[in-house]
């Protein structure tokens, strides 16, 4: 095994070195292994691709006149690469996920015949080329600061347009919000002859103001939901009231949406009661600088909510839309909540964060015929606006029995069966993993990267120099993965067999769809592998851990917001009417898709089937496993994936797998038995930190004074830090610094609630996450105090590289990966990680793109090189010490002077989100190591472990 690794790592070695004889830029390498195709027998051969598409982890393109790539093929000087310059970042609030987006894009649309050249806007609209690994950073802050150092920067827009012009041949533009979707970007391109991709500048400015958008469409012959425009600081009460009232609204207490004309769709919005409430929520939106134009519009009671992709896949300036299938957005009220649950609208955190608040349903719960209406009038909007490429649009049905508008008799959505309104037009869709743009497409036979090389290769028809990109030569794909598990095993020889489990019944379960998703796409980089996607369902609470039922899941049905929704899915998916209703819904799609694809040469065909999930037990699963020869990739945090169990059973059938052992695992699950298991290192510079462990059930039961006392005298501190004593690192985890907060804190164990809302302590904090059920087993400890880290958007001095750090305390907070074999652990690179509200990290801040920041590797400003060195060697014998194998991850305290680390807790199946903090110090090796490799790794340390 090490001999192997040894290769791995040497081969890397030179194909960095190879890369950087030719790049003096510094982008970054990739390798070439392209997306394994799947065939839909229902359709005829014609429809199927004859070459092979480049996904995760394509080749990364070198120099015009050498390549080095995973099977030895070399790029000649004479081949015709297609540049894309991929543009994120922009001046709105959206620019993190403008980040995620790019990300996305880069990883499914880079190899083979596109090379992707990175660049980011940053707040302050200045423009700059960066490496692709600076796309892999969790949210612009983490590098905004140091940007002049790292990026090269361009003196105006003008000039870096210039760049452009000269250096790409395409732009794909991923910059949500202002400059990205309101025509800024567009003109920029236009005024200086780069071709782009999406819909030209003046139509975009028009789409993009809501108010603008809205008078269009009445125009045009829709109905629209009635709307206030109030603009600037001379508002009308008056008027107001009269709108109010002319809409049959109180003007006290009437329920209205109050957002942003120009900002994305989710950026402030907000509920309003009434006149007054509706100009103070404007006046705060105006005074926030996100907008001084503000729509006020009435609240849809009953209505459902839905989006719809739309496709043009017509020729050159002949638009022909074709509207995917659409999702409706089901929002989601469980259990207690708190009072301002009440009025829950889908903005930003519930579109971006995986919770149960939200739910999508693809296609839709409504009557086949609103979804043709939907479809259609999405289509005629497409065209009618002018819109290019792609676009998705958001809109409402009304059922029949809530009134509908009387202004609206014969405009286009009053159907039989209820209204149909069009409020939002996305003319950059957010492109994360599982975005609408990929549940959508994967719906109707496109993988990741067939729906983006599809929309690139469609912008390029406009233009008449980028047709010899469009011309795609024939290749066998490589094989065909629809067959059943054990089928394709003994048809496809020298193919590993990789099961990546994820979902399972923590609080971190959502958490862990999106590792395992992650995972799961990377891996298909592979052509040597045949990776499949599972579901570790819920547990039944009367059955044993080996009777719980996982799920073979087809390609997208992974791509959900939640667990819940991929097990609904697959039970929705195996039920006879639905199934036969979505297959219906699909063809229709897809036969309109190929009716103006197939005139297209770079076209290849659909490359997802329509597969259906199969069942198992655990226990049969597992037997399967062993039977196909197959390698596990733990992806369940928490429960049953952290505490040994998991690997328990497979390491009794022989099966390998992931992260560490099972004693290993139930080690590091117990926060308590991790540090008893550590205290004998205090003389070696590990810490451990004290810790109290009380039931919940006396929690409950004993006046909250009484065990404040108790723990603040048995502890010794002023204030505590509470945590669950064996669930993920992310939920339930609070600061605690009077009796009234541990009141709080018990009342919400009480009431079963699953968010504490932010504030709702003595000290400034946002949302709580809370496990669901109550955990029964609660960790008190001293909370440790760490000394602030401010992050500037730019340089404010050479010293300083863009931090504020007073550096009184001497600790910092650190989280650092460590990898390897058993006795032999590596560290990774630390991660410093910066709280942006609160004292303790939100579940935003780990594991949701375009959140949070850290700090890879610490800056020198805040951590010596040779203190930095002693905490990964104290690092290193923490991992050995607890017999950790693979990887892990490790959250701690350090000392910055000293080198010392004083252990929060050991993850032993950490996050492996997009975001991840693992990929960041994965990245920051020498040389770099990129996602797919690095899940790869990981995957063969598992492989050939001897178990």
């Amino acid at each position: 095994m090490a001999s192997s690794f040894l290769n791995f790592a040497s081969k890397l070695s030179f194909l960095h070195n190879e890369y950087y004889k030719n790049d003096a830029v510094g982008r970054n390498l990739l390798f070439d292994s392209p997306n394994l195709y799947k065939w839909n027998r229902k359709f005829s051969n014609s429809c199927f691709p004859k070459t092979r598409c480049s996904g995760v982890g394509a080749t990364r393109a070198t120099s015009r006149t050498e390549a080095v790539v995973d099977d030895d093929r070399v790029l000649n000087e004479d081949s015709r690469v297609l540049k894309v310059g991929l543009i994120c970042g922009g001046p709105s609030a959206e620019r993190g996920i403008s980040l995620n987006s790019a990300r996305s894009v880069l990883d499914h649309i880079e190899g083979g015949d596109l090379q992707v050249s990175c660049f980011y806007i940053d707040y302050d609209m200045n423009a700059f080329a960066i490496s692709s690994a600076q796309v892999y950073s969790n949210t612009p802050a983490d590098f905004d600061f140091k940007l002049e150092s790292l990026a090269k920067g361009f003196s105006s827009l003008d000039e870096f347009a210039e760049h452009l012009a000269a250096s790409v041949d395409i732009v794909f533009p991923v910059i949500h919000g202002r400059f990205g979707e309101d025509g800024g970007i567009q003109e920029l391109l236009e005024r200086y002859n780069v071709p782009f991709v999406g819909t030209g500048s003046r139509e975009c400015r028009k789409a993009f103001d809501k108010y603008d958008a809205s008078l269009e469409l009445s125009k045009q012959g829709f109905v629209t939901v009635p709307s206030f425009l109030i603009q600037g600081s001379e508002i009308e009460e008056c008027e107001l009231s009269e709108w109010f009232s002319s809409n049959q609204l109180d003007p006290n207490s009437g329920k209205v949406v109050v957002k942003p004309a120009r900002a994305g769709s989710s950026i402030g919005v907000t509920v309003a009661y009434g006149v007054s409430d509706s100009l103070k929520k404007a006046n705060d939106l105006i005074s926030e600088g996100i907008d001084d134009k503000i729509l006020v519009e009435i609240f849809l009671e009953g209505g459902s909510e839905f989006t719809a992709i739309v496709l043009d896949v017509g020729s050159g300036f002949d638009c022909r839309p074709v509207v995917l299938l659409p999702t409706e957005v089901e929002l989601q009220l469980h259990g207690s909540v708190d009072v301002r649950e009440e009025d829950a609208i889908f903005n930003y955190r519930r579109k971006y964060l995986p919770t149960q608040q939200v739910a999508y349903h693809t296609p839709p719960r409504f009557p086949p015929k609103v979804i043709e209406n939907i479809r259609e009038g999405a289509s005629i909007l497409f065209r009618q606006l002018g819109l290019r490429d792609f676009a998705r649009i958001d809109g409402w049905f009304l059922p029949n029995s809530i009134d509908a508008f009387s202004s609206s008799a014969g405009k286009f959505g009053r159907t039989e069966l209820g209204t149909i309104m069009y409020t939002d037009i996305n003319l950059i869709s957010g492109m994360e993993q599982t975005s609408f743009l990929f549940q959508q497409a994967s719906k109707v036979g496109f993988s990741h990267s067939n729906i983006l090389r599809s929309v690139i290769h469609h912008a390029c028809l406009r233009f008449p120099n980028l047709a010899s990109h469009n011309e795609v030569s024939a290749h066998s794909p490589r094989r065909s993965k629809s067959l059943p598990v054990d089928e394709a095993f003994n048809k496809q020889e020298g193919v590993r067999k990789i099961f990546v489990l994820f979902g399972g019944d923590t609080s971190e379960r959502q958490v862990s769809l999106m590792s395992g998703t992650n995972v799961w796409l990377n891996l298909q980089a592979f052509d040597d592998l045949d990776v499949t996607p599972c579901l570790l369902a819920p547990s039944d609470d009367h059955s044993d851990d080996s009777s719980r039922v996982v799920w073979s899941l087809p390609y997208s049905l992974v791509l959900r917001h939640t667990t819940e929704e991929v097990l609904d899915a697959c039970i929705e998916a195996i039920e006879p009417v639905q199934a036969a209703m979505t297959s219906h819904l699909r063809n229709q799609v897809m036969n309109d898709l190929m009716e103006s694809l197939k005139k297209h040469s770079w076209f290849t065909g659909f490359d997802i089937a329509d597969e259906l999930p199969v069942r198992y037990s655990l226990e049969k699963w597992v037997k399967l496993a062993k039977e196909v020869q197959a390698t596990v990739f733990i992806a369940v945090h928490g429960g049953i994936g952290e505490d040994g169990t998991l690997q328990s059973l497979l390491e009794s059938e022989g099966v390998p797998h992931t992260g560490p052992g099972e004693a290993a695992s139930k080690t590091c699950m117990d926060k308590v038995a991790t540090s008893l298991a550590l205290s004998h290192l205090a003389d070696l510079g590990v810490l451990t930190i004290n810790k109290d462990v009380h039931r919940k059930e006396d929690l409950l039961n004993v006046p909250a004074l009484e065990i404040w006392d108790e723990l603040t005298s048995k502890l010794q501190c002023e204030t505590l830090c509470v945590k669950p004593s064996r669930d993920g690192c992310s939920t339930g985890v609070a600061r605690l610094c009077c009796v009234e907060d541990l009141a709080v804190y018990i009342k919400a164990l009480k009431d079963c609630l699953l968010r504490i809302p932010p504030d709702s302590f003595s000290k400034s904090h946002g949302m709580i996450e809370m496990p669901s059920p109550p955990p029964e087993l609660l960790i008190f400890e001293p909370f440790i105090e760490t000394d602030e880290i401010v992050v500037a958007s730019k340089s404010v001095g050479e010293k300083a590289q863009g931090l504020v750090w007073k550096g009184n305390s001497r600790w910092v907070e650190i989280t650092v990966g460590v990898i390897g074999t058993l006795g032999s652990m590596r560290s990774l690179s630390p991660s410093i990680t910066v709280k942006e509200t609160g004292d303790i990290l939100s579940l935003e801040e780990k594991f949701q793109g375009g959140t949070g920041i850290n700090l890879t590797p610490p800056p020198a400003s805040i951590v010596s090189n040779e203190a930095l060195e002693r905490c990964k060697q104290r690092i290193e014998l923490i991992a050995n010490t607890l017999r950790l194998e693979g990887f892990s991850r490790i959250d701690a305290f350090l000392n910055v002077d000293s080198g010392e680390v004083l252990i929060i807790e050991v993850n032993s199946v950490p996050g492996m989100t997009p975001s991840t903090v693992l990929i960041h110090q994965a990245l920051a090796e020498q040389p770099p190591m990129y996602p797919h490799k690095f899940f790869r790794t990981l995957l063969d340390l598992a492989s050939e472990r001897i178990i």
